[in-house]
């Protein structure tokens, strides 16, 4: 793993290209975040994401309401030795934020996306994924297309089948996902963003300049509208858009029953939780599984430099041929 303490030497080791346009949005974390994104553009949206680093290449996916951000440190800690791909979804991080009349917002258009970016790039074969909340969903529905193209999966609490037998959506998700109310205080309240970058983190609260590096993209309704559409679209019955994806990833999952699997959980996590660790444990039972029982869902953050070294371990422990 690399020592990452001198600020200068990250910024000149940033690859991004002298000819890319700049993100849609500033990078609001520096130094947080000391990567310079790059853009890719499909159908008039422009997709900021990462390409740091040079080797096996492993791709990040970010969940709700977080985006390439939550990954800093993991990408520091591995581009000396990999490639790592960080894709902000449309409608988060650094990427456009379209109203619904451009965009869908659909489980569908996110695996497209991704699917686009990684075949523009010419990253077709030996891929890692790292999958996180709603990173899982589109990362196996992904997978699911592609599966020739996983070699590895890392996934922290995240899920990539339907909600598991005796887990029911808490509360505030159903407030959010059903109610005027909830669709209100989300957008207009900035509910949901405050709500994780204050109770995501378990173990320790997050640093004052963490958390707002985490609610830095999403400073205005028009640029929640991502974080509405996601709690929105969780799919829960097979009439709800996605269920049948996400039906259709979870039948898939027996396919990668020989590929090397890590599970890293914070158990404190409120929405996946143990239910959804022994729903992976169940379809994967060769999986290296590492639990931290007073971690929350921001398991980068609260378990910090020990999850990351448990993911440069195993993939050290499984090299690609």
């Amino acid at each position: 793993m690399s020592n990452t303490s001198d600020p200068a030497s990250l910024q000149l080791r940033t690859n991004a290209l002298p000819d890319d346009d700049g993100p849609p949005f500033p990078n609001p974390a520096m130094p947080l975040f000391p990567f310079v994104s790059r853009v890719a553009t499909r159908r008039g949206l422009r997709m900021a994401y990462l390409d740091e680093g040079r080797g096996d290449t492993v791709v990040m996916l970010h969940g709700n309401p977080t985006w390439g951000f939550y990954y800093r440190n993991l990408v520091l800690s591995l581009r000396e030795s990999y490639r790592c791909v960080v894709p902000d979804h449309i409608g988060c991080g650094l990427s456009d934020k379209p109203g619904t009349d451009r965009y869908d917002y659909s489980l569908k258009s996110r695996i497209d996306d991704l699917e686009w970016l990684l075949e523009e790039r010419g990253l077709t074969r030996d891929l890692t994924l790292v999958v996180h909340d709603w990173g899982g969903m589109i990362g196996m529905g992904f997978a699911a297309r592609h599966p020739d193209r996983v070699k590895r999966i890392v996934a922290m609490n995240t899920g990539g089948f339907p909600l598991p037998a005796g887990k029911k959506l808490p509360p505030s998700l159903w407030l959010g996902r059903n109610t005027k109310l909830g669709a209100w205080l989300i957008t207009r309240r900035n509910w949901f963003c405050k709500f994780a970058a204050k109770w995501c983190a378990t173990k320790r609260p997050l640093p004052a300049d963490v958390r707002a590096g985490y609610l830095a993209p999403y400073d205005t309704p028009a640029h929640r509208v991502a974080v509405l559409k996601f709690v929105q679209t969780i799919p829960l019955a097979p009439s709800d858009p996605g269920y049948d994806i996400v039906s259709g990833a979870a039948a898939s999952l027996e396919k990668f029953r020989g590929t090397p699997t890590l599970l890293l959980w914070g158990m404190k996590d409120f929405v996946f939780d143990r239910h959804f660790l022994e729903e992976w444990q169940r379809h994967f039972p060769h999986a290296e599984v590492h639990t931290w029982p007073d971690c929350g869902h921001y398991l980068l953050d609260d378990a910090g430099e020990l999850a990351i070294t448990r993911v440069w371990e195993f993939l050290q422990r499984h090299p690609l041929t």
